[in-house]
């Protein structure tokens, strides 16, 4: 999550605006069953290599982010994401306090079968804020939780072709002001009306109290019905709010990560999260604090459900229809 857009801290009383959605512990059959489409192993292996001290803190411009780059696009390649042009990199300027750095996107995508000239965008950020006074800052929950969530999603559609098809992209200088998303919208590579919403990724990693927020349907009310229905079978206590005006600072979260500048050119958006804690942006966001340890997969797999309802009933959905 963006530096200066602090979420409510996990002692905070929860925002009158939010509301809860479903408590789903412990897990039916269904969900149970469902859970294995996402590849806890995997999971877990890309949030601890992106949040290893070798990355120093993935923070844009460095050699740090370019060694965690390198391995997001070999990651790519595996799952088999198909590039834009013939490249999954999108170079962009960072103006820094002394200097100009070089931000570089990762964009990568899943044709779809029935609507391939509509997409749904599914992001995270892989950068974070490097090394400070020696210490490497290696945000494992921010946000390499939420990278390697998106691997794992293109993983499963590659895999299980989706209707639409589904643009994955790995945002870098977001700890910066969003400049990587700022620049994708910019300079997209589809059409902007072809972009029908974007799910972002921020900060799903871990949550003591099996809470997992979606923010967006304040601006999209017809979102709503959505993440009502997927809910009611989702592995995660899921929670809709942090995303209206008249909230206490830090609370509205609906320009705190990449999905901001989609947000102000018209595009709608879901972003999922978790409110912060106590190790966010210090030294001790590491994997180990992850916990509990099930909590990243069964986050990923909530917004999986999101994305597979989403795919099969997008129209609907926008236009407040759609059968729940």
């Amino acid at each position: 999550m963006q530096a200066g857009c602090p979420a409510a801290a996990p002692t905070r009383a929860i925002a009158a605006a939010a509301v809860f959605l479903c408590c789903a512990l412990p897990l039916c059959a269904q969900d149970v069953a469902t859970a294995t489409r996402v590849d806890a192993a995997k999971l877990r292996r890309d949030v601890s290599v992106l949040a290893a001290d070798s990355m120093e803190g993935r923070q844009v411009g460095t050699p740090g982010s370019a060694r965690a780059r390198a391995y997001l696009l070999r990651r790519f390649r595996e799952i088999g994401l198909q590039p834009f042009d013939a490249s999954y990199t999108r170079d962009f300027p960072v103006q820094q306090r002394s200097a100009t750095v070089t931000g570089v996107n990762l964009v990568g995508f899943v044709r779809g079968t029935a609507r391939p000239d509509r997409a749904i965008i599914v992001t995270a950020h892989y950068d974070h804020v490097g090394v400070r006074n020696g210490e490497v800052f290696n945000g494992a929950d921010d946000n390499a939780s939420g990278t390697a969530g998106i691997l794992a999603l293109a993983e499963y559609f590659v895999a299980h072709p989706p209707e639409h098809t589904m643009i994955f992209v790995a945002f870098d200088a977001e700890e910066s002001g969003l400049r990587g998303a700022r620049a994708f919208v910019a300079t997209p590579p589809v059409a902007k009306s072809a972009m029908l919403l974007t799910v972002n990724l921020d900060m799903v990693g871990r949550n003591e109290k099996n809470e997992l927020y979606v923010a967006g349907t304040y601006h999209t009310p017809a979102l709503l019905k959505l993440v009502e229905g997927i809910a009611v079978g989702a592995p995660v206590k899921l929670v809709a709010g942090h995303d209206r005006p008249g909230l206490p600072s830090g609370d509205d979260w609906t320009n705190s990560s990449d999905h901001g500048p989609f947000h102000a050119a018209g595009i709608p958006f879901l972003y999922f999260g978790v409110e912060d804690h106590a190790d966010y942006h210090r030294g001790s966001d590491e994997v180990e604090r992850m916990l509990p340890a099930d909590f990243h997969v069964r986050a990923v797999e909530t917004v999986l459900m999101a994305l597979l309802r989403l795919d099969r009933e997008v129209d609907a959905i926008l236009a407040g229809g759609g059968a729940f």
